[in-house]
């Protein structure tokens, strides 16, 4: 390589890191404008392994929207970032593949005490290089695992 395609290399995967981030932000945050703006157009994200929906960014931010207002407070920490760019000729090429884990603690409305929900798995991402930059074409998250306390029943 040469340290000029060096440098597009790293430039690069800043880029898909600053995506990554602002996707955890932007959902943490309830900001479905830039959850939108993330995406190419034709994006899709599947969070049926996570208990939700399959669709296209609109539909998955009209999604998020009202799911999202049962968790006020919810803080992605997204961990472990594996990014692989395709390539052409030796060079980088406009599409890539990321996977990043993560632990998703939230609090229900209406509770007061810490995190009262808890989850944890793998995002895909695939991403493709826009005139806009880096945008994610597909996300699909992979729970894991999810810790939630067990609700007394009535009366007990």
């Amino acid at each position: 390589m040469t340290q000029r395609v060096e440098l597009a290399t790293v430039l690069d995967r800043l880029a898909v890191d600053e995506l990554v981030t602002g996707y955890a932000v932007a959902v943490d945050d309830g900001d479905w404008t830039a959850y939108r703006a993330l995406f190419a157009p034709g994006g899709r994200a599947d969070y049926r392994a996570a208990g939700g929906v399959e669709g296209g960014t609109e539909e998955i931010a009209r999604w998020l929207t009202s799911t999202m207002e049962l968790f006020p407070m919810r803080q992605h920490l997204i961990v472990n970032r594996l990014v692989r760019f395709d390539s052409v000729d030796r060079d980088i090429g406009d599409t890539a593949r990321a996977q990043a884990d993560y632990i998703n603690p939230m609090r229900r409305a209406g509770e007061r005490t810490a995190p009262d929900f808890v989850c944890g798995g793998r995002y895909t991402f695939g991403l493709v290089r826009t005139a806009d930059g880096w945008r994610l074409h597909r996300v699909t998250v992979h729970e894991k695992w999810r810790r939630a306390p067990d609700r007394a029943a009535p009366g007990a």
